[in-house]
Formats: structure tokens, sequence, C-alpha cells
């Protein structure tokens, strides 16, 4: 054999084995002999190389072994898992087949068991609150980076992120057939006109010297009571408006109240006022939506104030009808032009104007105008004697404006017609700075907003007439752009109003009146289906938070529910 690998650098030396025919003792002398003489022949230090050499392939060759396998490809990966995955459900389904005794349930299995509990309202809230986009959470600066037709998806969900509102279809007779049957809503006179133009009204004339005429097709002789009809005509419009009633959040109710209760609530029982609204809740009680959260996400309008649904007692001689005391309302949340103090299922809304622009640009025109208006009176006072109330506020208001004529303007409604609208009140109360606002009907009145409106600093003698009422629409606190005396200490001495407005420098008047028309915007109606693109109108302001309090309603159910199934997880273990 020849060794090539241990061989020396200077020679090669062969090795020859034995033949078959040699004899032991010569061979192995033979053997011997080649061996010392490799030893003397052969470099060690060749023989070292080649045995390291082969170490390190060992040494290669046990780390490759020792090493964790080759990643596995992405689709192969989840085959992989779910391999993985799916031998614990093998091992629970052979678990299942096994006697009771030995089943052994998880708390997966435990979870699904708990939720076959729960009842079906239970389940649909649970289901509505996935998320319905899949951009849903992600933010503005993602959206930018989104495809376009993901990004007018995404915007469209954005305006609508607390949710939707269903219409219900009433019968008629709870709403359209009232209007067109207009001439019977009230004993004395047609109401025809107040629920023309969809609620606003005819148009506003006698206005040529008062607004300029681009801005005089937004006024309208609009009706303080006819909010059921502008709220009805503008939801059915509205952006979040759904159609599927699986997927809203909020119900509306386009039940006329106002207008079913003004034609009986003069010359008639307790029982026949109540009819209409009884009527209509057994309508509404039969629908599968109400009976999910029991009328909790349902409202209306009331275009009335709320004490004209608020009778106590079945006595045909008190005011009004129960229907708000009944049952089925206990859970149904109420816009109302004037809401009842102490009761937490009433928002007040604010009364219709006769200013209803279409475009931001009559708004920005009109706060324009009213900034720079020439005020030649202090203050005024726009209203009429009531001779059949006892020591009526009222007279004690007009009284003093007459003893004041360098200071205050006065309108006398018994004299100028004033219900619907005067060019005599719009020219008032651009005239003066503060304009006198006592009681209406209730402690509130149709007045106050037409004087902001104008940019005249309202002033109360009630607390009740501006605490509580339109938290929505108008800005806090009140003191920054009202002004409040206490009506006793008005009765006791009526100069006190004309010290207490003479405290009032030119500057601290601007700086109120501007918060004012800043803030018109949210107490106006829009006459357009579609609002006034970027500024939302009241009627806008309403709806949304009635979807923001609905979807914090339907979340907090949801936690309690799953803090339920919690529960009943641990004492199933």
């Amino acid at each position: 054999l020849y060794f090539p690998c241990c061989s020396s650098s200077s020679s090669s030396v062969p090795i020859m084995l034995p033949s078959e025919n040699s004899s032991p003792r010569k061979t192995f002398k033979k053997l011997r002999n080649s061996f010392h003489l490799i030893k003397s022949q052969v470099g060690f230090h060749h023989c070292k190389w080649f045995f390291l050499i082969i170490l390190i392939q060992v040494t290669f060759i046990l780390f490759l072994a020792g090493t964790s396998p080759p990643a596995i490809p992405l689709p192969h990966q989840h085959q992989h898992q779910h391999q993985q995955i799916s031998k614990p459900q093998k091992q629970s389904i052979h678990q299942q087949k096994q006697s009771k005794d030995q089943v052994q349930i998880s708390k997966p299995q435990k979870q699904r068991i708990h939720q076959k509990k729960q009842s079906k309202d239970q389940l649909q809230i649970l289901q509505d609150s996935k998320p319905k986009n899949k951009y849903q959470k992600q933010s503005k600066n993602q959206l930018q980076n989104m495809p376009k037709k993901d990004q007018q998806k995404q915007l469209v969900h954005d305006e609508c992120e607390s949710g939707r509102v269903y219409v219900y279809d009433l019968p008629t007779k709870f709403n359209k057939d009232l209007l067109n049957n207009c001439h019977d809503l009230d004993p004395w006179s047609s109401r025809c006109n107040a629920v023309s133009n969809g609620g606003l009204g005819p148009k506003a004339t006698g206005l040529d010297s008062i607004v300029p005429e681009n801005l005089r097709s937004a006024w309208y002789w609009t009706d303080m009571y006819s909010a059921e009809v502008i709220y009805h005509e503008r939801i059915l419009n509205h952006k979040c408006r759904t159609l599927n009633p699986q997927n809203a959040t909020a119900f509306y109710i386009p039940f006329y109240a106002g207008f079913a209760i003004g034609k009986i609530l003069w010359f008639t029982t307790a029982k026949e006022r109540d009819r209409p609204s009884e009527l209509m809740l057994e309508w509404v009680k039969d629908q599968p939506y109400w009976n999910q959260n029991h009328g909790s996400d349902h409202f209306l309008m009331l275009g009335r104030l709320t004490w004209a649904f608020r009778r106590k007692t079945d006595a045909d001689s008190d005011w009004g009808t129960s229907f708000l005391r009944m049952p089925l309302m206990k859970n149904v949340l109420r816009l109302s032009i004037e809401k009842n103090p102490w009761d937490d299922l009433e928002v007040s809304v604010p009364y219709p104007t006769a200013f209803h622009p279409q475009f931001e640009t009559e708004i920005k025109e009109w706060q324009d105008l009213v900034r720079s208006s020439n005020r030649s009176s202090h203050f005024c006072f726009v209203g009429a004697v009531r001779k059949k109330i006892k020591n009526d506020f009222r007279e004690v208001l007009m009284n003093y404006c007459k003893n004041e004529t360098g200071s205050c303007k006065i309108v006398d409604c018994s004299v100028t017609h004033c219900y619907d609208g005067a060019p005599a009140i719009l020219e008032a109360f651009l005239d003066s700075d503060f304009c006198l606002q006592p009681k209406g009907d209730g402690f509130t009145r149709r007045s106050m907003f037409d004087c902001m409106m104008a940019g005249s600093i309202p002033v109360y003698f009630w607390e009740g007439s501006f605490k509580t009422q339109y938290e929505w629409h108008l800005p806090s606190p009140s003191e920054d752009y009202s002004v409040y005396m206490d009506h006793t200490d008005v009765r006791n001495d009526t100069n006190i109003i004309r010290k207490v407005l003479d405290k009032f420098t030119k500057d601290d008047v601007r700086k109120m009146r501007e918060i004012l028309i800043d803030a018109m915007p949210k107490y106006l109606y829009a006459r357009s289906n579609q609002g006034l693109g970027s500024s939302n109108d009241a009627f806008d302001i309403a709806i949304d938070e009635v979807l923001k309090r609905f979807k914090q309603q339907r979340e907090q159910k949801q936690k309690q529910i799953l803090e339920e199934t919690r529960k009943d997880e641990k004492s199933i273990e």
C-alpha cells in the first residue's frame, strides 16, 4: 500500500505486503521491517495535518446535525401550525366520546356553553359592536396612504362613527295626515302656513330695508312649534340614515305629538287627548327593534313645550296629555324646545327662528352684518302684556321701558303681529345691545333665539330660562354672553335693570356679542336637506349627540354582558 498523505516531502516509500506463499514468521518480520522503515521515512507533521482535517470534518458534520431545520415557507407554515393546533382538537373529540366522568371541559367550551344561554338581543349587540370597516381604527395619517376608493369609504364611515339612525315608517295618521288636514290643527285658525315649506313656513316679506337683497331668500316666517316637521324632513335625508334597522344605533319615531295634541287641547276630555299617543305607542311596541332594548335606543321630537305632555291626573280639567308619563315612554329619549330640568331623558333644542340659510356664505354675510350693525338703543323689550295673569311680569317690563324711552325700544305685540315673526322685531334686536327676556309659555321663549340671532345680548330673569337648557347648542358658561337678574329684585325696583346694564363697557358688550355671532350656526336651522357643509346647524348637532349618547349606552351594555360572562365562566370552573 502507498500512503501519499503521509509521505515526506523528500521521498515516498512503497510498502510491500507479504505474498500468500510466505511463511508466517517471515511475513511478520517483513511487516515489522516495513513499519520501521515507514517510521524512519515519514515526517510526523504530515500525518498531524491529515488527522486534523479528519477531525474538522467530523466536527462540521456534528454541527450540522445539531442545528434547527430550514424555515418553513409561509403558506406551509400556516398549514404546519394548523396541524399542530388540530391535535388538541382531535384530543377534545376523543375526550367527548369518553364517559361523562372522564370528560374535561376546556375554557373555550365553557364560553360556548355560556353564549348559548345569552339572549338573542345580547348576541345581536355583541355582533353589532364588531368593526364593520377594515380601516375603522386607523388614524388620519394612515387614511392618506389608502387608495382613493378606500379613502372615500373611510370618510363616509368617519362621518357616522357614532352609528346610524333608522326612521320608522309610521302610519300616516300620526304625521302626514295631520299636515294634509292643516286647517283643523287649531280650533281658531288655519295652520297651513305654519307647516308649509317643510315646516319653515311662508317666505318672509317686508325686510327690504333691514336685510340685504342677496340674503332675503333665507328668511321665513317660521312658526315656533314647527320643529317636528323640520326634524322629520331633515332626518329623511341625513347622511347617517340607514334603511336597514339591523345597522341602526338609534330609532327615530316621526310622531307629530305637538300637532296631534294642538287640535284637541281645548274642549276635550283627558281620555280624548291621550288617544293619539296611545295609538302610536301600541303600533311602536309591536316592532321587533322596540322590544330589543325596550325603547331605550328610540327618540322623538316634541314641537311643543314639555309641560303640554305631562298631565298628572285623569281629570278633564287638567292641562295637556299624559304622553310622557305613559309606561311605554319611560325609556324613550325626547328632544324638546324646552326640557324638564329634572328629567334625564329630555334634551332641549333651539326654537326655530326666521333665518334659514342654505349655504355657509349666507351665514358669514349675516354674521358680518350683525357685527357691523349700528345700535342706537341700550336695550329693548318685545312682547305683550297678559291681562289674564295677575301681576304679570311682562307688564312690569313694559311699563319700565315706556319710562325709559331714551334707552329702551319697545315692540308691543298686542299691536304688532309677532307670532311668526315681523320686520319690527328683527329691527329692534339689530338696533339694541341688550334684549329683555321674561318667561314665555314656559321658562323659555322663542324670542331668546331671535334676539341672539340679531347679536343682541339676552337678559334673563329666571334661572330656568338658561340653566340646563340648550346645553348641546349654546356656549358655556352662559355669563359670557348673557345677563341674569332675579325677577323678584326687579319687581321691587325696576331701576336695577339700567344699573346692571350700565356696568358693561362697550368692549364688554363687543366681546359678548362676538361669542353669540361665532355660535350662530349652532342655534339656527338650515333650509338645505344636506345641512351647511362644514358647519353643523342645530339639527346636525342634535342628531350627532343622540347617536353619541346611544353608542355610549350600547358600549356600557356590552361591557356589562362581558363582565357577566366572565363571572359565569368562573362559576363553571
